[in-house]
Protein backbone atom coordinates (compact mmCIF):
# COMPACT_ATOMS: atom_id res chain seq x y z
CA UNK A 1 0.00 0.00 0.00
CA UNK A 2 3.01 1.90 0.60
CA UNK A 3 3.91 2.42 -2.84
CA UNK A 4 0.27 3.37 -4.07
CA UNK A 5 0.23 6.69 -1.26
CA UNK A 6 3.60 7.61 -2.70
CA UNK A 7 2.05 7.36 -6.39
CA UNK A 8 -0.46 9.54 -5.58
CA UNK A 9 2.09 11.79 -3.13
CA UNK A 10 4.49 12.22 -5.73
CA UNK A 11 1.65 13.05 -8.48
CA UNK A 12 -0.22 15.42 -6.19
CA UNK A 13 3.49 17.38 -5.39
CA UNK A 14 3.55 17.45 -9.35
CA UNK A 15 0.27 18.73 -9.64
CA UNK A 16 1.69 21.62 -7.28
CA UNK A 17 4.46 22.20 -8.79
CA UNK A 18 2.80 22.90 -11.82
CA UNK A 19 0.51 25.42 -10.62
CA UNK A 20 3.28 27.22 -8.90
CA UNK A 21 5.41 27.13 -12.16
CA UNK A 22 2.03 28.57 -13.76
CA UNK A 23 1.89 31.90 -11.33
CA UNK A 24 5.28 32.16 -11.47
CA UNK A 25 4.74 32.84 -15.29
CA UNK A 26 1.90 34.70 -14.90
CA UNK A 27 4.11 37.14 -12.78
CA UNK A 28 6.80 36.95 -15.01
CA UNK A 29 4.61 38.22 -17.30
CA UNK A 30 2.66 40.80 -16.11
CA UNK A 31 6.10 42.44 -14.27
CA UNK A 32 7.48 42.45 -18.15
CA UNK A 33 4.32 43.94 -19.27
CA UNK A 34 4.59 46.93 -17.06
CA UNK A 35 8.37 47.62 -18.09
CA UNK A 36 7.64 47.76 -21.36
CA UNK A 37 5.27 49.76 -21.25
CA UNK A 38 5.92 53.41 -22.49
CA UNK A 39 5.44 56.55 -19.75
CA UNK A 40 2.43 58.60 -20.75
CA UNK A 41 2.99 62.13 -21.78
CA UNK A 42 3.59 64.88 -19.23
CA UNK A 43 0.75 67.45 -19.10
CA UNK A 44 3.08 70.27 -19.73
CA UNK A 45 3.93 68.34 -23.29
CA UNK A 46 -0.06 67.97 -23.91
CA UNK A 47 -0.35 71.52 -23.09
CA UNK A 48 2.28 72.43 -25.55
CA UNK A 49 1.60 69.91 -28.44
CA UNK A 50 -1.67 69.06 -27.76
CA UNK A 51 -2.86 65.07 -28.10
CA UNK A 52 -1.72 65.22 -31.26
CA UNK A 53 1.22 66.73 -32.46
CA UNK A 54 0.50 65.98 -36.37
CA UNK A 55 -1.72 68.46 -35.95
CA UNK A 56 -0.30 70.88 -33.58
CA UNK A 57 2.71 71.25 -36.28
CA UNK A 58 0.57 71.87 -39.04
CA UNK A 59 -1.23 74.80 -37.23
CA UNK A 60 1.81 76.39 -35.77
CA UNK A 61 3.43 76.15 -40.07
CA UNK A 62 0.56 77.70 -41.09
CA UNK A 63 0.51 80.86 -38.65
CA UNK A 64 4.36 81.52 -38.80
CA UNK A 65 3.67 81.42 -43.02
CA UNK A 66 0.19 84.14 -42.08
CA UNK A 67 2.24 85.95 -39.63
CA UNK A 68 5.27 85.98 -42.29
CA UNK A 69 2.31 87.34 -44.96
CA UNK A 70 1.37 89.59 -42.81
CA UNK A 71 4.11 91.45 -41.64
CA UNK A 72 5.74 91.91 -44.81
CA UNK A 73 3.50 92.60 -47.15
CA UNK A 74 0.10 93.88 -44.98
CA UNK A 75 1.15 95.47 -41.84
CA UNK A 76 4.08 97.91 -40.92
CA UNK A 77 4.83 98.25 -37.15
CA UNK A 78 5.93 101.68 -36.50
CA UNK A 79 7.06 104.22 -34.08
CA UNK A 80 5.81 107.25 -33.58
CA UNK A 81 8.68 110.26 -32.63
CA UNK A 82 8.07 113.69 -32.00
CA UNK A 83 4.61 115.70 -31.15
CA UNK A 84 3.62 116.97 -34.54
CA UNK A 85 0.71 114.26 -34.36
CA UNK A 86 -0.55 115.38 -30.73
CA UNK A 87 -3.01 114.87 -29.11
CA UNK A 88 -4.10 112.31 -31.80
CA UNK A 89 -0.91 109.63 -31.58
CA UNK A 90 1.33 110.91 -28.69
CA UNK A 91 5.37 110.80 -29.11
CA UNK A 92 7.17 107.22 -28.69
CA UNK A 93 3.63 105.04 -29.20
CA UNK A 94 3.62 102.31 -32.01
CA UNK A 95 1.30 101.90 -34.26
CA UNK A 96 0.34 100.00 -37.44
CA UNK A 97 0.50 100.72 -40.92
CA UNK A 98 -2.13 98.74 -43.67
CA UNK A 99 -0.30 98.81 -46.94
CA UNK A 100 -3.16 97.56 -49.16
CA UNK A 101 -5.08 100.19 -47.75
CA UNK A 102 -5.43 102.02 -51.00
CA UNK A 103 -5.59 98.75 -53.28
CA UNK A 104 -9.24 99.32 -54.47
CA UNK A 105 -9.40 103.53 -53.93
CA UNK A 106 -7.16 106.00 -53.75
CA UNK A 107 -6.27 108.04 -50.74
CA UNK A 108 -9.20 110.55 -49.00
CA UNK A 109 -9.07 113.57 -47.15
CA UNK A 110 -8.62 113.09 -43.46
CA UNK A 111 -6.66 110.03 -43.41
CA UNK A 112 -3.57 109.47 -41.68
CA UNK A 113 -1.07 108.11 -43.58
CA UNK A 114 2.44 106.75 -43.07
CA UNK A 115 4.17 108.70 -46.05
CA UNK A 116 8.13 108.51 -47.01
CA UNK A 117 8.54 112.68 -48.81
CA UNK A 118 11.68 111.56 -50.23
CA UNK A 119 11.12 108.63 -52.91
CA UNK A 120 13.38 105.58 -51.21
CA UNK A 121 13.88 107.27 -47.88
CA UNK A 122 14.23 105.50 -44.93
CA UNK A 123 12.35 108.23 -42.86
CA UNK A 124 8.57 107.98 -42.57
CA UNK A 125 6.27 110.58 -41.16
CA UNK A 126 2.56 110.29 -39.94
CA UNK A 127 0.50 113.19 -41.63
CA UNK A 128 -2.92 113.63 -42.36
CA UNK A 129 -4.02 114.35 -45.98
CA UNK A 130 -5.94 117.40 -45.85
CA UNK A 131 -5.58 118.48 -49.80
CA UNK A 132 -6.89 116.60 -52.59
CA UNK A 133 -4.65 116.44 -56.09
CA UNK A 134 -5.91 119.63 -58.04
CA UNK A 135 -6.51 121.18 -54.86
CA UNK A 136 -5.49 124.98 -53.22
CA UNK A 137 -4.46 124.75 -49.59
CA UNK A 138 -3.87 127.44 -47.27
CA UNK A 139 -3.54 128.62 -43.71
CA UNK A 140 -5.00 132.02 -42.12
CA UNK A 141 -4.86 132.64 -38.54
CA UNK A 142 -3.93 128.89 -37.56
CA UNK A 143 -7.30 127.98 -39.76
CA UNK A 144 -6.91 125.52 -43.17
CA UNK A 145 -8.81 126.46 -46.14
CA UNK A 146 -9.25 124.42 -49.42
CA UNK A 147 -9.98 126.59 -52.36
CA UNK A 148 -10.85 129.11 -50.41
CA UNK A 149 -13.28 127.63 -48.13
CA UNK A 150 -12.48 127.02 -45.01
CA UNK A 151 -12.30 123.00 -43.73
CA UNK A 152 -13.96 121.98 -40.31
CA UNK A 153 -10.83 119.99 -38.81
CA UNK A 154 -12.39 118.44 -35.36
CA UNK A 155 -9.59 116.30 -34.86
CA UNK A 156 -7.27 119.60 -34.06
CA UNK A 157 -7.25 119.88 -30.76
CA UNK A 158 -4.19 122.44 -30.87
CA UNK A 159 -4.92 124.97 -32.49
CA UNK A 160 -2.37 127.92 -33.52
CA UNK A 161 -1.91 131.04 -36.07
CA UNK A 162 -0.14 129.75 -39.56
CA UNK A 163 -0.13 131.74 -41.86
CA UNK A 164 0.93 130.25 -45.60
CA UNK A 165 -0.31 131.76 -48.70
CA UNK A 166 -2.05 129.18 -51.48
CA UNK A 167 -0.86 126.15 -52.68
CA UNK A 168 -1.39 124.35 -55.51
CA UNK A 169 -1.20 120.70 -55.83
CA UNK A 170 -0.68 118.52 -58.96
CA UNK A 171 -2.50 116.13 -60.50
CA UNK A 172 -1.03 113.45 -58.52
CA UNK A 173 -0.17 114.88 -55.48
CA UNK A 174 -1.46 115.35 -51.47
CA UNK A 175 -1.37 118.08 -49.62
CA UNK A 176 -0.52 116.31 -45.79
CA UNK A 177 0.03 118.25 -42.22
CA UNK A 178 0.12 117.06 -38.83
CA UNK A 179 -2.85 117.70 -36.39
CA UNK A 180 -0.58 120.15 -33.74
CA UNK A 181 -0.96 123.00 -35.13
CA UNK A 182 0.65 124.85 -32.09
CA UNK A 183 4.36 123.75 -33.07
CA UNK A 184 5.61 126.54 -35.01
CA UNK A 185 5.22 126.50 -38.85
CA UNK A 186 8.89 125.69 -39.53
CA UNK A 187 9.40 123.21 -37.28
CA UNK A 188 6.57 121.41 -38.83
CA UNK A 189 7.10 118.69 -41.88
CA UNK A 190 4.02 119.12 -44.46
CA UNK A 191 3.30 119.98 -47.57
CA UNK A 192 3.02 118.19 -51.43
CA UNK A 193 3.51 114.42 -51.53
CA UNK A 194 2.79 112.38 -54.35
CA UNK A 195 0.87 109.15 -54.49
CA UNK A 196 4.08 107.15 -54.93
CA UNK A 197 5.44 108.54 -51.54
CA UNK A 198 2.48 107.05 -49.56
CA UNK A 199 3.37 103.72 -47.94
CA UNK A 200 -0.55 103.14 -46.30
CA UNK A 201 -3.53 104.57 -44.01
CA UNK A 202 -2.46 103.86 -40.20
CA UNK A 203 -4.40 101.41 -38.70
CA UNK A 204 -5.67 102.37 -35.97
Amino acid sequence: MAPSYAGVTAETSTISGTKASRGLSNEVNYMGTNADAAPAPSWLLRVLIGRKPKRTLARIVVLVTVSFVVFKFVLLPVRVEGGSMLPTYKDKGVNFINRQAYLFHEPRRGDVVGIRLLAGGHIMYMKRIVGLPGESVAFHNGRLYINGKLLDEPYVKLPGDWECAPEQDGPDEYYVVGDNREMPWGDHIHGRAACDHIVGKVLL
